[in-house]
């Protein structure tokens, strides 16, 4: 939990208001994603080098974890390599074991696609392109949690809205840093022709997608997981449309105050 909260405390906030072996599942389960990622996103390695070690972790995940297979296959890069990504072996120890084949599967399938994207330098060009790469990337984080959802909690959610979801939030992200992307890595994630605005209008029927998964959440303390960086995400889309760049510190401390309240209760602090 030390490193989740090193790592983002924007998603440790959120997984502390879960419980028991969810919340232990659903912290390896971004830490095991966290790891993958900054391989991905690693300014250093070359792109082949970055499909290289994604495709072969990607083959790891697929069966029991080899830690010393991993160890080995990281060594060459262990001085550049951040310490979530080193520990990947350990936040699957730490996931409870009935989740730990769903965090896998999902974690070996995000590599993959990273994997390939990371070959193709991440240039995007039409809309199939787009959904291809946020799928990999945040799609494949909604269809997990609704995977640990069933698991954790009998929950049952739509497969599209999940990943409708987890676009939404991908495509805000895309919205905030698409300037710096462009001019710090040559990299646009814009398909070709499409506007700024035609990029809000995605993230916008995401986001609804969004709103819509939340409907079939109906315990209380995952709706509360889910509802904080959804909320965090429209708050920043509308930001943005008003030409500014993110909301500020003391929005963000307001909206995690916000969602603790259902209309009509006291703050929620029931273990439900």
């Amino acid at each position: 939990m030390h490193v989740l909260k090193e790592t983002s405390r924007t998603f440790y906030i959120p997984i502390t208001f879960l419980k028991n072996e969810l919340k232990m599942s659903v912290a390896a389960a971004y830490l095991a994603m966290r790891a993958i990622d900054e391989i991905e996103d690693h300014e250093m390695l070359a792109n082949d080098i970055k499909f290289d070690l994604l495709t072969a972790t990607s083959e790891l995940l697929k069966a029991d974890f080899d830690a010393e297979a991993y160890a080995a296959l990281l060594a060459p890069y262990a001085e550049q390599l951040p310490e979530v990504s080193l520990r990947l072996a350990d936040w699957l120890t730490f996931c409870p074991e009935g989740a730990r084949k769903i965090v896998q599967a999902s974690t070996s399938e995000m590599a993959f696609g990273m994997a390939k994207w990371a070959k193709a330098n991440w240039q995007v060009h039409t809309r199939e392109d787009l959904d291809d790469y946020t799928y990999y990337v945040a799609g494949l984080v909604g269809t997990m949690l609704s995977e640990l959802w069933a698991w954790g909690a009998d929950i049952q959610t739509d497969r599209e809205l999940a990943i409708g979801y987890g676009r939404g939030l991908q495509a805000v992200n895309i919205l905030r840093n698409q300037h710096e992307d462009l001019n710090e890595r040559g990299v646009s994630f814009v398909p070709d022709g499409w506007t700024r605005e035609d990029l809000f209008a995605y993230a916008e029927e995401n986001l609804a997608k969004a709103d819509l998964y939340m409907k079939d959440i109906n315990k209380r303390t995952v709706l509360l997981f889910c509802r904080l960086p959804l909320a965090l995400a429209h708050k920043t889309l509308k930001a943005m449309q008003d030409g500014r760049e993110k909301i500020t510190r003391a929005e963000v401390e307001q909206t995690v105050e916000e969602v603790q309240v259902v209309p009509g209760t006291q703050t929620i602090h029931d273990n439900s």
